[in-house]
Order: C-alpha cells, then structure tokens, then sequence
C-alpha cells in the first residue's frame, strides 16, 4: 500500500499482479495476495474473484482511455473480496473495491488471458490460467460528498448539524464490517465509545459517539463543545482515514421525529403518541399496523426530538441521561395557538433524544393541523401537522 489514496492522501492503496485462477468443476477462483506496507507494520493483502462456470471473468472491460494505459472494469456477475492481515493480526475484510488494471500497451504479455482480461480457464476441473494484469485497489473510507452529512434522516435530515447531535454519514469504505450497532458491551459504565469494529469519526478534530456501522453508512453522535462554522468530519478505519468533508455547524439545528413512512395524502405527520405509548396520534384507519386516534384539545401528547441544545443541569455528548433535566425556551403552537409545555428534556438512559409533553390548546378540528415548534430564537423549519378532533 502506498498511502496515495484517491485524493492523494488516503492510506489504503494497494498495487496487485493478477495470481491464479482454478476451476473446480463449478466455480473459478482467482486469487492475488501478496505484501502491503503503509498502514501499521504492514502485511498481506488477499483479493478472491469467484464466479459460475468456467467462462470468460465477469471483470469485462468497460472503459480504455485514448492515451491512456488505464482500463477500467466492470464486475457483471460473481463475487469480490479484498482483505488486509496486519502483521501478527487477523484479516480485515473490505466490502467496497475502488480499483483500475493497468498495462503496458505497447508491450502486451497476458499469457492466457484474451485483452487483459481472465479468459476461459478450461474444461478441465482442476485447470489453471495465469496473466500478468496490474492492478490499484483504495481502502480509504471515502464521505461521498458534503450533502452526505445531515442530521438524522428521520429527524429532518438537515445538511447542518450541532453539537450533541444525531448524524448520518454516507460514503463507501465506511467499516470493515457488514453491519455493526453499539451494545451495552461497548459502553465504559454511561460513557459510549468512540470506535466501533474499527471505525472511529471525528467532528471538528473531537472524537464522536459512534452507534451504527456499515461500508456505506456511519451514525454517530457529535461531541459537545465543538465551534460553530464551518468544520471537518472525518472517518478512519483500518484502510485509512477519508479527506475532511466540510459541514456547517450551528448552536442548535433542532429536528423533530416525522419519518418517510408518516408522510401520508395529508402531509408529513409528526410522530405524536399518547400516554398509554401505543396510541399514535394519526388518523383513524390509515394503517393497520398501530393503534391510531385523533387528539383532542385538552390532550397531552408526546413527541420527540434531537439537535435542541443545552438541558438544565448540563448533560454531554457521550453520555447515557441518568438524570433530571430541563430544555428551557423549547416552545411549541397547534394550529397557530400556543400549546402549554408539561416537560421537555433529554430523555432518561439514552443518549441525545428529547421529549416533549406538550397539551393540545383549544383548536378547530382538522387533520391536517400545523404543529410548530422553536428553541429560544430558533424556529423548526419542518413542515409539520397532527390530526385534530374536538
């Protein structure tokens, strides 16, 4: 690995020779390994195409520049994998290939292979093929583009953030695992980790709170404390860290809890449920999965939220509620008229979600009633609305 990267500062590229390839009567493995350095002490690296048959590879060339000695591929079928071992580790797998093969095109040797590319490797199980192909493979976590960091998606999926925060970060090489979320065995007492299955992010040079994993998805809570502005998100896992993407941060970017699937003819319905907590404030009949009713003037309902700001006594980034709290200035209307706040806070034993109890004033019925909501100076900027009956 030469530590070049996409953007020239990446960690994770790895120059290859393409290996052998074997069928075994149904399948043809093709294997490359060889030695890596640039990350830690080095090691080896191991890629495996496989696909059905004994055909040509389903790599098949789908770009060759004029001028160029590059030829990009295409996988059109079969299977990729690509891993590190560390020395004295154990292997890291790779679910994300940004790779090109490149040859000499004035001195062409592909024994056995037709155009740089793995040909039929025979009707022979047990036959096997060799080329000389070059190959570039970058491990380096990669944040698709700024509009790839917003808030929690089902929160208003705002593309500026704030501290303590909910976000969601998009990408490829995002972790070495398929899917991972924090357990009560990542926790240091109340304190949540900063790493997860190899993947840490940092925000504004911080270390984050991270929750959720995958190559193409990272969720993590933002430290508290970091300036407003314009700052850096940056992600790290074992083939590298990603170039810092710019976000705007702001005190509070508050966001109340209204996913896609509550978005119904009417608008988009905040998710409101009543004190029993299985009641959802929607109208009656629209789905069969919950209980459903309209809310009535005189009602107290419960909504949630992130990206609110600073709770009376302060409570951190990182760190499990476990204890009483307030959201001062935190306001909300129904149908334009003010609606009485019973309590707003960070909720007990989680990390940056707040409740609101908020009593439904004396409005019309309506199903589509606005609900509105701010912290101090901040007004929401979702579109909301409840269902109201009298």
């Amino acid at each position: 690995m030469t530590g070049i990267g996409t953007n020239q500062n990446g960690a994770g590229t790895a120059r290859v020779s393409w290996g052998s390839c074997n069928y075994d009567g149904t399948n043809t493995t093709c294997n490359v390994s060889g030695p890596y350095t640039g990350l830690g002490n080095g090691g080896t690296y191991n890629f495996v195409l496989m696909y059905p048959g004994n055909g040509p590879s389903p790599l098949s060339t789908v770009a060759f520049p004029i001028g160029s000695n590059l030829v990009f591929f295409n996988l059109t079928a079969g299977s990729l994998t690509f891993s590190i071992t560390p020395t004295g580790g154990t292997p890291i797998p790779f679910y994300d290939l940004t790779f090109t093969f490149d040859y000499d095109p004035l001195n062409i040797a592909c024994t056995g292979v037709s155009s740089c590319a793995v040909g039929a490797v025979g009707n022979t199980p047990g036959s096997t093929i060799t080329g000389p192909i070059h190959g570039l493979y970058d491990l380096t976590p990669v944040i698709a583009s700024p509009a790839s960091v917003i808030t929690a998606a089902s929160y208003g999926g705002f593309n500026a953030i704030a501290p303590a925060t909910w976000i969601e970060i998009y990408g490829t090489n995002l972790a070495t695992t398929p899917t991972r979320v924090w357990g009560g065995q990542d926790f240091n007492g109340a304190q949540a980790p900063t790493a997860l299955a190899g993947t840490t992010v940092t925000v504004a040079g911080k270390p984050a709170y991270v929750d959720f994993v995958s190559p193409h998805q990272v969720n993590v809570q933002v430290p508290s404390g970091i300036p407003t502005g314009t700052q850096k998100v940056v992600i790290t896992t074992a083939g590298g860290s990603s170039v810092g993407t710019s976000i705007t941060v702001n005190s509070v970017q508050p966001g109340i809890l209204a996913p896609a699937v509550f978005k119904l003819a009417q608008g988009q319905y905040a998710v409101a449920l009543f004190p029993d907590a299985t009641t959802y404030v929607l109208p009656p009949g629209v789905t069969g999965a919950v209980k459903t009713a309209r809310a009535k003037p005189g009602d107290t309902i419960t909504l949630y939220g992130v990206g609110f700001g600073l709770v009376t006594p302060n409570i951190d980034a990182g760190t499990v509620v476990g204890q009483a709290n307030n959201l001062p200035d935190f306001k909300a209307s129904i149908g334009g008229v003010p609606a009485t706040i019973q309590f707003a806070g960070l909720v007990a034993g989680n990390l940056g979600l707040y409740q609101f109890n908020v009593v439904v004033p004396n409005v019309p019925a309506n199903d589509a009633t606005p609900f509105t909501f701010s912290i101090g100076d901040n007004s929401g900027t979702q579109t909301l609305i409840l269902p109201i009956r009298n």
